[in-house]
């Protein structure tokens, strides 16, 4: 199916019953680990143990969710998270990160991935967050289908349409492609114009993620976000960093604050 106006960079593939999950992760034992769990939580999943093998699994069916470990023979997860990026905007991209690799976290984030779990993770978490995410993905789907379950009026500012019903947003008339969080985080931040918030506000409301988060997940996001619905990122005039604070979002009317 193909969101708004049949734009083929919006599509996003119908989540099946028992959804399915890509783990890409060359560590067998921990694959094996991580899988069970998975299958015993009511997914379908699939393995790959080098780059290369994921971009093939993922070409021969597109997942719900790819869990992407960095450290990956042939190519690695950040070069893999990058191809498909470029390819399935709307995939959501769970990156394995190892404890302590910040620059891991940081690249993986700029090139595209929704978020990170740090290993050594508690196989509860996993199982929370993929639940989460895959919960984002079918308020989307359930959109495309005409069926959403939020509801509200669009906000309009300036050149920007946001619909929360159909989870499109349109600058000067022309559909913009985001990803599931940049959806939420722009639509979050637009509900709340002039307020600002703190990049633990926005994981844990945003993200649903009450844990001790990363700040550069918020900030990799903002940037994003602000690349595909600004005019000039490098001066915002819709999502404004509060020096000090966080950010929030600004009618382009509105005095600069």
């Amino acid at each position: 199916m193909l969101r708004g106006g049949g734009n083929a960079a919006s599509y996003i593939p119908a989540m099946k019953e028992q959804p399915d999950i890509l783990l890409v992760e060359d560590d067998e034992d921990l694959s094996s680990v991580v899988s069970n769990r998975l299958r015993e939580s009511g997914f379908h999943i699939r393995t790959a143990f080098t780059g290369t093998e994921a971009l093939t699994r993922v070409a021969e069916q597109v997942p719900d969710l790819l869990l992407l470990d960095v450290m990956l023979p042939e190519l690695d997860g950040l070069e893999v998270c990058r191809r498909l990026r470029a390819d399935h905007p709307l995939l959501y991209i769970l990156m394995l990160t190892a404890r302590g690799e910040e620059m891991d976290r940081v690249v993986g984030l700029e090139v595209g991935a929704d978020d990170y779990v740090t290993k050594p993770f508690s196989l509860s978490e996993l199982v929370a967050r993929v639940r989460s995410a895959l919960r984002r993905l079918r308020l989307t789907e359930e959109a495309q289908q005409g069926m959403p379950e939020e509801t509200g009026s669009p906000i309009e500012s300036g050149s920007l349409r946001i619909d929360p019903v159909r989870r499109q947003v349109w600058k000067k008339g022309a559909e913009v492609v985001l990803t599931v969080l940049e959806f939420d985080l722009l639509w979050y931040l637009a509900q709340h114009p002039d307020r600002p918030f703190t990049r633990m506000q926005l994981l844990e409301t945003v993200w649903d993620l009450h844990y001790e988060g990363y700040d550069r997940t918020v900030d990799s996001h903002v940037q994003r976000l602000r690349s595909k619905v600004e005019d000039d990122p490098g001066n915002p005039q819709f999502i404004r960093t509060v020096w000090g604070v966080g950010y929030k979002f600004t009618h382009p009317s509105d005095p600069a604050s």
